[in-house]
């Protein structure tokens, strides 16, 4: 599993409250056209086209104008491509840095014993350095990726099927270069499905074509296809460690004021200082994304003090009721925290 998987958390409960139904809404409950323009689609992208051509796809498919996908793959791999609609748009930006699967072809140049194959593979879990491949998105320069995982499915002759988890910005390409390397025969990618991107699996993913008929059956009144395909944009940080505020706090979240304690009902367990974390609403609506500047069992105990630094709000303002704002709590520039 990829780290967040394995992480089990606690709740913390701060203050013991409980959210008004005359305000906000169910996550499930969502119209159809709120979900066009706030929701998230698992694509499983075909060979051929680019990942920005498939999010271009989607929006022709679904008759939008603006759409953004997650992680880039090249235009031969297939796989999790998480492509976010309307204004959530920028959730995709939370899950650049998550963890990510895929299971690999990789061909051997000559034949090599399975023992050392085992053996060298084994030696790349961990802490890797890796120079991107000269076509990259990213400046050519060494730095440092996690392999969380590296399982061998099968070997048939000189061809290795493999699973890996690694870090997001680990090049799978190269990946295989270095393995090649390390085992003085040389080796290449000869086919890559990424299986998992961040709290997105291969599983769960859908066509382009599964998504166009879904389409068109609900534009005949049948949107049970539809809701199926079209996520709730909270699915995009499920990966994310949340805390969850009252209902009177929501609404200067929205207009960019930053958390303090006393606006904290719940806090999950084993946050830590400089994460990034999903602020939520009592009834699991995605209010804003931040930056922690307390560990959980502060943000429980302390009286006062900022908890998070709102940085991406995505409710928008008067969901809930208005709460006086104090001057000091405005950011000085009104884009500084949203």
């Amino acid at each position: 599993m990829l780290p967040f998987e394995r992480m089990k958390r606690e709740i913390f409960v701060r203050k013991k409250a409980k959210t008004n139904t005359k305000h906000g809404e169910d996550i499930n409950k969502r119209s159809i056209q709120e979900l066009l323009n706030y929701g998230i689609v698992n694509v499983n992208k075909p060979s051929g086209p680019t990942s920005h051509q498939v999010s271009s796809y989607v929006q022709k498919i679904l008759g939008i104008s603006k759409s953004g996908h997650s992680g880039t793959l090249d235009p031969k791999v297939t796989g999790v491509l998480p492509v976010a609609l309307g204004r959530g748009t920028r959730i995709v930006q939370t899950l650049l840095p998550a963890g990510k699967e895929y299971i690999c072809i990789m061909h051997l140049h000559a034949a090599v014993d399975e023992k050392i194959l085992r053996t060298v593979l084994k030696s790349f879990i961990g802490k890797i350095k890796q120079l991107p491949p000269i076509k990259s998105s990213v400046k050519r320069q060494e730095r440092y990726r996690k392999i969380y995982y590296l399982d061998v499915i099968e070997i048939v002759d000189q061809d290795v099927l493999f699973r890996v988890g690694c870090q997001a910005g680990t090049y799978i390409r190269k990946l295989c270069h270095d393995i090649g390397q390390a085992l003085h025969c040389g080796a290449h990618m000869a086919e890559l499905i990424r299986t998992k991107a961040g709290p997105f699996e291969y599983t769960s993913s859908c066509t382009l074509q599964d998504l166009t008929d879904a389409f068109y059956y609900c534009s005949k009144g049948n949107d049970t296809f539809i809701r199926k395909l079209i996520l709730p944009i909270e699915e995009g940080v499920r990966h994310l460690p949340k805390v969850f505020v009252l209902d009177s706090s929501i609404d200067s979240i929205c207009h960019g004021v930053n958390l303090k304690t006393p606006g904290i009902a719940h806090v999950e367990s084993d946050i830590q200082v400089g994460e990034m974390i999903a602020i939520m609403s009592l009834k699991e609506e995605l209010v804003a994304v931040g930056t922690t500047k307390m560990i959980s069992k502060q943000m429980v105990n302390e009286e006062k003090g900022i908890a998070i630094n709102v940085e991406k709000v995505f409710m928008q303002p008067g969901l809930y009721p208005k709460m006086e704002i104090a001057k000091e709590d405005v950011p000085k520039n009104k884009n500084d925290n949203i």
